[in-house]
């Protein structure tokens, strides 16, 4: 990997990591339309440490005190109600699902799902699931002619049950075209919370699912080096933080009061173009695919 190619795949990380459009898809769709090798999960799982780090320190108020309340809770039972104690506990649940079905699956994550026609149905799917929650939300929001507005649910009416069910949304996303923000935003959405109730559980539950996954392609790429170019990963990580901190802080403000529609036209029109590009021959289902 050229340090060129780092760059423009920093970007994209960045870019799209906390958008509900999926960056490993880009990752992999930006390598294949240039022309070049795909960067592969190791490079996605490392580059997105890159962009958890903006996480840590955009909500690092939120975080250290989760983890201050849950650390005290484990001897103080007064605080065991709390919302800060309770809600480090949920991160925990709802971090299983990813951890089994990532060491389950990780041979297919990293080898038939990376087909770009899997990517291009994923992206029209979950664009469609990500509409008729965001439909649901505003419905609640707006009221109608015959119909209240509908007070959505808040972080404080989490539960155990409401956790594994994100759990499960946000393990779809190792399918490249899903989408970790999208695929649990859309799950909290359909469990009745707010947009920024489900945008803040989904980033702090993809924290520890995030970090373990790139400390084990660490490890992988250690014991077998030639997987993988450590400067340009390095630089493009670094790329991904800073990009990734600047998006973090106009999204939380864009879902306060917009829709989730650009993105969800976005993520169908996309999938849309590269059926066509595939259908027609223009682009091979592997193209950029490692060692192709």
């Amino acid at each position: 990997m050229s340090w060129f190619e780092s760059l423009i795949l920093g970007l994209v990380q960045g870019l799209t990591e906390f958008l509900p459009i999926s960056s490993s898809a880009h990752l992999r769709l930006t390598a294949a339309f240039a022309g070049w090798h795909d960067p592969g999960s190791a490079f996605t799982a490392i580059t997105q440490i890159g962009t958890e780090a903006a996480v840590l320190i955009y909500f690092r108020k939120d975080i250290a005190r989760i983890i201050s309340t849950w650390f005290r809770s484990l001897y103080t039972k007064s605080l065991r109600s709390e919302q800060d104690a309770r809600m480090g506990w949920l991160v925990i649940v709802g971090s299983v699902p990813i951890g089994v079905l990532g060491v389950a699956f990780k041979d297919q994550i990293t080898g038939p799902a990376r087909d770009l026609r899997l990517t291009a149905t994923t992206l029209i799917v979950m664009g469609l699931i990500l509409g008729f929650a965001d439909w649901l939300a505003s419905r609640d929001e707006e009221g109608g002619r015959h119909r209240v507005v509908k007070q959505r649910k808040t972080l404080k009416e989490l539960g155990v049950k409401d956790g594994l069910i994100f759990g499960v949304c946000q393990a779809m996303a190792l399918i490249p075209g899903v989408s970790r923000s999208g695929a649990t935003i859309s799950g909290g959405l359909l469990l009745g919370f707010t947009r920024e109730a489900a945008a803040r559980y989904s980033f702090l539950l993809a924290i520890p699912a995030v970090l373990a996954s790139g400390a084990f392609e660490i490890k992988d790429v250690i014991e077998s080096p030639g997987h993988i170019t450590w400067g340009p990963t390095i630089f493009a990580t670094v790329i991904a933080f800073f990009v990734g901190y600047a998006v973090i802080a106009w999204f939380m403000k864009f879902i306060s009061s917009k829709s989730f529609m650009p993105f969800v036209i976005y993520r169908i029109l996309l999938g849309i173009v590269l059926f066509v590009l595939i259908g027609m021959g223009v682009l091979e289902a592997e193209a950029g695919a490692t060692g192709t």
